[in-house]
């Protein structure tokens, strides 16, 4: 069974629900983050955000976007957790397994994403930096925050490779 989106009355045939922002993975991170956390750390939470990201990887590797080829909510809020990746979750989470510049195509599709006129303007990344290294005194007591990665997410990418 697959979505049904607003601006739709069609079901997205074999779309599954959005894995990365399912209570399953990255909020899963979240809530291992939080200072009032008493549980164990969870190794299957990040088992099942790299099934995930490995899973939209093979379907960017024949899709443009995740459901087809029109750009949809599913793809945004992927967006917003991919653009964060490699700078922050990979070391704050510590979710360095993968980078996504080591999936070609999640990241050519966020680069692609990143190009869309007016999407780049919703990204601050000093601001979004700021924010988690600085939020979390539990992970990261003394506010540290990382200088790089300096990704150049303006630089080429092969998406316009699905053109019709």
């Amino acid at each position: 069974m697959g979505w049904v989106f607003p601006d739709t009355e069609t079901e997205q045939s074999g779309a599954a629900p959005d894995h990365i922002n399912g209570a399953k993975t990255i909020r899963a991170l979240y809530e291992l983050a939080s200072e009032n956390y008493s549980g164990k750390y969870s190794v299957p939470a990040a088992k099942q955000l790299y099934e995930a990201l490995d899973k939209c990887e093979e379907i960017l590797r024949k899709h443009r976007y995740l459901c087809g080829n029109s750009l949809t909510e599913v793809d945004v809020r992927l967006f917003v957790t991919l653009i964060r990746f490699d700078e922050v979750y990979a070391v704050h989470f510590k979710c360095n397994k993968k980078l996504l510049r080591e999936y070609p195509n999640l990241f050519n599709y966020t680069k692609d994403l990143f190009q869309i006129p007016g999407m780049s303007s919703t990204v601050n990344m000093e601001h979004i930096k700021k924010h988690y290294y600085g939020s979390h005194p539990s992970i990261n007591p003394f506010g540290i925050i990382p200088l790089g990665p300096n990704i150049d997410y303006l630089s080429p990418h092969d998406r316009d490779r699905f053109a019709s």
